[in-house]
């Protein structure tokens, strides 16, 4: 659809996030059009390495992650645009145009998503990876045998997580973590 633009010419097309951040060293192009969900590298690790080696490097992320956790750590990693999949094309378009002009495209749904970020609440990686594992089914110990605590730091964990989150039971927790995109499915 892209490449049926006059003023839009696609200089290469990567499977991954390492391979979108190599291309991109190679090509240097105005504009990179990257998804957040890659194998290797995920797109907020890409987008890091792609302003690491251009730190004016304009990126619109293109994703079905909606989550205003997702949304906050794309654009603080330097995304110019955040789009949703089921953007229309004219939208994608213009976002991509816009972006190559230097400016930022934040669509109104996604706006109101990202209004919802409460930095107070972020999770710790720990939390996070806790809180992964409770999503994959993991009992208490079966979680502490995976990332090498007792039991009851375990626990200590998911108190600190039920309170940040707002959540009443471990369910509640994952269903929030997975809704503001602090956790996957992958």
């Amino acid at each position: 659809m892209i490449a049926n633009e006059p003023d839009i010419e696609i200089v290469a097309e990567g499977r991954d996030g390492a391979e979108a951040v190599a291309l991109f060293e190679v090509h240097r192009p105005d504009v990179v059009l990257i998804d957040l969900r890659m194998p290797k590298l995920d797109g907020v690790s890409a987008i890091r390495a792609i302003r690491s080696i251009e730190p004016n490097a304009r990126i619109v992320a293109l994703t079905t992650y909606d989550g205003d956790t997702d949304i906050h750590r794309a654009l603080s990693a330097g995304a110019s645009a955040y789009l949703l999949k089921d953007a229309m094309v004219d939208e994608l378009v213009a976002a991509i145009r816009t972006a190559f002009a230097g400016k930022r495209v934040i669509p109104p749904e996604v706006a109101s998503r990202l209004a919802e970020f409460t930095p107070r609440d972020d999770l710790t990686v720990r939390e996070q990876e806790v809180l992964q594992h409770v999503a994959r089914g993991l009992g208490n110990k079966e979680i502490a045998q995976a990332i090498g605590r007792s039991a009851e730091t375990v626990k200590a964990h998911l108190e600190s997580i039920f309170q940040k989150l707002g959540a009443k039971d471990r369910t509640h927790a994952v269903t929030i973590a997975l809704q503001r995109g602090i956790i996957h499915l992958d």
